[in-house]
């Protein structure tokens, strides 16, 4: 048997599995897994609100913007959430406080009752920030959250 007569037969194999082979590498790479996506959602259990009590919460943008919030069950049993700021004050960065069923602007002093939060917008009232409550949960998205940025954006000069 003649040995060199199988020897291009070899070479054609070897240069097959090569190209075929360096093919597919490339498209090993393309098909890599996807980045973990970022949280879209902050939950927080519904208990936690039961005394009526306001939690003050803050989320850190990408941008480095630090958005304040707060949530509190209201006198009517409702869970209500709203941005630590108003479309009249939030220059002055001051935010609000709770004073019994009131939230009190840090800045005017207006009093505002609990249970209008959510419901009246605009002036000084709390800006309302959208939330759900699911399976026991107050749900907040985080685009929701990034909506309020432009109330934040003084952080950066020194006022929050």
């Amino acid at each position: 048997m003649n040995k060199g007569y199988h020897r291009p037969f070899f070479w054609a194999i070897g240069t097959l599995l090569f190209f075929v082979g360096a093919g597919w590498i490339p498209n090993l790479k393309a098909v890599a897994a996807p980045p973990a996506p970022k949280q879209l959602l902050v939950l927080y259990p519904v208990k936690t609100f039961d005394g009526g009590k306001a939690h003050f919460y803050e989320y850190k943008t990408d941008a480095g913007i630090t958005i304040k919030y707060f949530i509190l069950k209201s006198s009517d049993g409702v869970i209500r959430s709203a941005f630590d700021a108003c479309e009249v004050c939030w220059a002055e960065g001051k935010g609000y406080s709770q004073k019994g069923d009131f939230m009190i602007c840090n800045n005017c002093k207006q009093k505002f009752a609990s249970a209008r939060i959510n419901e009246v917008k605009g002036g000084c009232n709390p800006h309302p920030l959208n939330r759900q409550i699911v399976d026991g949960n107050v749900v907040i998205k985080i685009p929701d959250i990034l909506e309020g940025a432009r109330f934040f954006q003084l952080a950066r000069k020194g006022k929050r």
